[in-house]
């Protein structure tokens, strides 16, 4: 939430044509007004606060009128006091440096749902095959402790719940997530009677590695194992930019259409070549 304030103060006035001094008091401003926002109570208890993301982005915009009105704020340190963090701006683009989740549910989950859906379609398994399920993580990744979310904040905060539905489906989409997926009772029955262990080695290892095994445990008493699973979608194991264009058509073209969607995606990979932000902001903004 924190980092939302920035870029979003950053963005009102580029928005807004300001001048160099009042980016620099926008930018002063959010990040002193930015929350900091308590990650793990969300993650205990997950509501729709979504670790102060939203008001993060309501700070940024206050920041850029405020900015504009004359209000001060700077200097803002993560910018002025952290050059070196700066020295690539316009040559690096650092989106293409952060995580990118193969599946819409919190980071923390996705090895064990990708290690879940590997052995689905490994061992060619259906769900009705399973007994049941162990999943072996380390203790952030434990505490997604909803096993039978009531709404789709805890279905997204949720262990249980995806890697049920990974198993049940074959995938986990913004489909397997809404009420109708959560009442499910095939994924209900696999969160229910899936086995949930934390790991020191997988503990030691966090943040620097996000680490999961899975075993499944089948009616017929073999057991399939995924062995030390670090889910795809980091710099280091990224996924192909096909997948990242099925992703996003999938979630956009049923909301937006396929023909705007289809818009949206070339004037976001236009923006690199020339390509003016007016376009895109005009598209996004189009009833």
């Amino acid at each position: 939430g924190a980092w939302n304030a920035l870029g979003v103060a950053a963005l009102g006035c580029r928005l807004r044509a300001g001048s160099a001094a009042q980016l620099r008091h926008a930018i002063g401003i959010a990040e002193y007004h930015g929350p900091r926002s308590q990650m793990m109570r969300c993650i205990d208890h997950p509501t729709m606060l979504k670790d102060g993301s939203g008001w993060g982005a309501m700070a940024g915009v206050s920041a850029a009128y405020l900015a504009r009105d004359g209000f001060t704020g700077a200097p803002a340190i993560t910018v002025e006091e952290a050059p070196e963090h700066w020295a690539t701006l316009g040559d690096k683009w650092e989106i293409c440096n952060q995580y990118f989740k193969p599946s819409p549910v919190c980071r923390w989950a996705q090895p064990a749902v990708e290690a879940t859906r590997m052995l689905r379609e490994k061992h060619g398994l259906t769900s009705d095959m399973v007994d049941h399920i162990i999943v072996t993580t380390f203790h952030e990744s434990a505490r997604l402790h909803t096993r039978h979310p009531a709404d789709t904040e805890q279905a997204q905060y949720s262990l249980p719940h995806p890697v049920a539905a990974a198993m049940a489906r074959g995938q986990v989409g913004p489909q397997e997530i809404l009420p109708e997926a959560t009442a499910d009772p095939e994924i209900r029955r696999l969160a229910t009677g899936m086995v949930i262990r934390e790991s020191a080695e997988y503990d030691a290892a966090f943040p620097a590695f996000r680490y999961s095994d899975v075993v499944i445990v089948l009616k017929s008493g073999e057991r399939v194992e995924s062995g030390r699973w670090e889910a795809r979608g980091d710099p280091e194991t990224p996924l192909t930019m096909d997948e990242i264009y099925e992703k996003y058509h999938s979630y956009a073209d049923p909301a937006l259409g396929a023909e705007r969607a289809m818009a949206i995606r070339e004037a976001v990979a236009g923006l690199g070549e020339g390509g003016h932000l007016t376009r895109l902001t005009g598209l996004l903004r189009a009833v």
